[in-house]
């Protein structure tokens, strides 16, 4: 079990005027920011991220999506930090978000959901890689 997650907040949340909520809401809940920044992703770099849906029907939307807007990656650490920031975060589909997780405030729907968070303890390492090199982390 690792201390440290990697989280993105999303075009629509950016877009929506909710990064400062989330942020704060992130940093209430006890996590410390150990890398932070602006970016936006090409339709390439998309693809390259998220490259494990490549085959499933959903992952042109998805590309498109997450190169449509700014988006601001992080890397987060607190104990337990993969498991725990997925509970923060909510359920995918925002309808089956518990009420307070960040989902259920900020998502529209399962393919616009305002966040990103690790499944794993190795994708957070692999993610936080992909936008962090070791002078960008904290």
């Amino acid at each position: 079990m690792s201390n440290r997650t990697f989280t993105m907040i999303k075009p629509d949340a950016f877009r929506n005027g909710h990064s400062g909520a989330i942020l704060d809401r992130i940093i209430k809940e006890g996590y410390r920011i150990v890398a932070l920044k602006l970016t936006k992703l090409s339709a390439e770099k998309a693809g390259e991220f998220y490259a494990v849906h490549k085959e499933r029907p959903f992952y042109g939307e998805l590309v498109e999506f997450m190169s449509s807007g700014p988006i601001i990656a992080a890397i987060l650490e607190k104990d337990n930090a993969v498991a725990s920031f997925r509970e923060l975060i909510g359920a995918t589909n925002p309808a089956q978000a518990a009420e307070g997780t960040i989902r259920k405030l900020y998502a529209t729907s399962v393919g616009e959901n305002a966040v990103h968070g690790s499944d794993s303890d190795e994708n957070a390492a692999i993610e936080g890689a992909f936008f962090f090199s070791g002078l960008e982390k904290f």
